[in-house]
């Protein structure tokens, strides 16, 4: 093989050490800064960031439409986690350093290059507080290409929280809209009121915009909210904010206090034939770029490459006998070794089927660090597999209720595979059955997910768990 197109792998026993302490994210955040920073010192630098305790540090960004609440809920939640709390107006109240170029842009802050705005908030958030203390970014950016040019920048959030409500909500709110103008917090006549008699005294009708003000405000978030979800996506939260104000702050405040694990994941997912492995696999690996990594679809590869060890297995599958644990390892192995799934992560699924392939799973250098299994009935996974067809031609597999074929053309052309017929799955799931007491014996902090319930529910379930780990 060419050497310049060999895959790159990481030694067995350094991908274990940097899974465990985590090296390849400290590796990427230092590299990073050093980039974007260009110290004149490097080393000392280096030795500053690596003293620093940047996991305490908040690094949020709080988006939503206009009269959803991200003022209030911003405030609140700066003061509960000391982190500096940063508008587009904080950053334009120094004129002094600012000058000419900024003072045309002090009305609204769309009128605010990308450009500038990008500046203002690098110099803001390099001051001392907010790299000691870290920060909260209320409303900022306000479009996909404002969030490109700031992660371009290096300002990238360690949670993104989408303040969402429908628009007869926010538009009811904007004309209740209430403002304290000694603090300048914002209250309402229906959604918040203060507790404090003196405060209620002093509160002013906020100068309210025109209705085809507000209408367009809102009309051009809508159009960039996709945009914003799609550049945060791996970070976000979208929250629900028509309930009470107080749920809404301790549904943000639970999910800012929440680390995202930046340890490589490694997932292997476990359950019955019909469970929804490969498909969940899949919605894990197209959201959160991790490798997806199917036993029976690696083997097939292997032997479709003709290589010596690919025509080894080709004679197993030729006379449809399982494949020897050792022949099946030393794919594995060789396949979780490459430097994306080092560096992404993966998702195994296929494997392990019974107690010795989950010790020898456990005793390779690529132990999971997730492990979850899907749980359903027997009659369930008999039921789900008689709907399930494969389509020859492109090997995609289908489902007549959960995904079905894209036109009468495919749905004609389907085919059901050996492995999906009644006798095979009723042996499969037998034999399923029979080693899954051993199999969580080997896994005993694995997550039981119940499968029976709608895909979009089930992967709901599994991301709730991987964002609390």
């Amino acid at each position: 093989m060419d050497e310049t197109v060999r895959p790159l792998r990481i030694p067995p026993q350094m991908s274990v050490y940097a899974d465990k302490h985590d090296v390849l994210h400290l590796v990427q955040s230092l590299l990073s800064s050093l980039v974007i920073d260009q110290p004149e010192d490097p080393i000392s630098y280096l030795i500053g960031l690596l003293q620093r305790s940047s996991s305490d540090v908040p690094r949020v960004v709080l988006l939503g439409p206009p009269a959803v609440g991200k003022h209030t809920v911003a405030r609140k939640l700066s003061a509960e986690l000391r982190a500096v709390h940063v508008t587009t107006e904080s950053l334009l109240q120094d004129q002094s350093e600012l000058s000419t170029q900024a003072r045309p842009y002090t009305l609204t802050e769309q009128e605010l290059p990308a450009e500038l705005l990008v500046r203002l908030i690098q110099q803001r958030l390099n001051e001392i507080d907010c790299f000691n203390r870290g920060w909260v970014l209320e409303g900022i950016p306000q479009t996909r290409l404002q969030a490109l040019s700031l992660q371009q920048a290096g300002v990238l959030p360690e949670h993104v929280v989408m303040l969402e409500a429908p628009d007869d909500v926010l538009l009811e709110r904007t004309q209740g809209k209430l403002v304290d103008p000694l603090t300048g917090d914002v209250y309402h006549q229906t959604f918040i009121w203060p507790i404090d008699d003196a405060v209620t005294q002093r509160l002013e009708k906020e100068q309210s915009r025109s209705e085809k003000q507000r209408l367009a405000d809102l009309q051009r978030y809508r159009c960039e909210v996709t945009g914003l979800s799609s550049a945060y996506q791996h970070v976000l939260k979208v929250i629900n904010c028509d309930q009470p104000h107080a749920d809404v702050y301790q549904q943000v405040l639970a999910f800012v206090r929440t680390r995202h694990c930046s340890r490589a994941p490694r997932i292997l997912l476990l359950g019955p034939p019909g469970s929804g492995k490969s498909h969940q696999a899949r919605l894990l690996s197209e959201k959160y770029k991790m490798v997806d990594v199917c036993c029976g679809q690696l083997l097939r590869s292997v032997a479709a490459g003709g290589s010596v060890l690919g025509e080894k297995i080709q004679t197993y599958l030729d006379d449809e006998r399982a494949v020897p644990d050792s022949l099946l390892l030393q794919v594995l192995q060789e396949r979780l070794s490459r430097v994306d799934c080092s560096c992404r992560g993966w998702i195994l699924h296929g494997f392990p089927r019974h107690l010795q392939q989950a010790k020898s799973l456990q005793e390779s250098q690529h132990q999971p660090n997730r492990v979850f299994f899907l749980e359903l009935t027997d009659d369930v996974c008999l039921e789900r597999i008689s709907l399930r067809a494969t389509d020859p031609v492109s090997g995609e597999r289908f489902h007549a209720v959960t995904q079905p074929a894209p036109s009468s053309e495919v749905q004609n052309r389907l085919r059901t595979r050996p492995e999906d017929s009644m006798h095979t799955v009723t042996h499969t799931l037998s034999q399923y059955r029979t080693h899954t007491t051993a199999l969580q014996s080997v896994y005993p902090d694995a997550v039981h997910i119940d499968a029976d319930q709608d895909p979009h529910s089930v992967f709901e379930a599994l991301e709730s768990r991987l964002r609390a780990d």
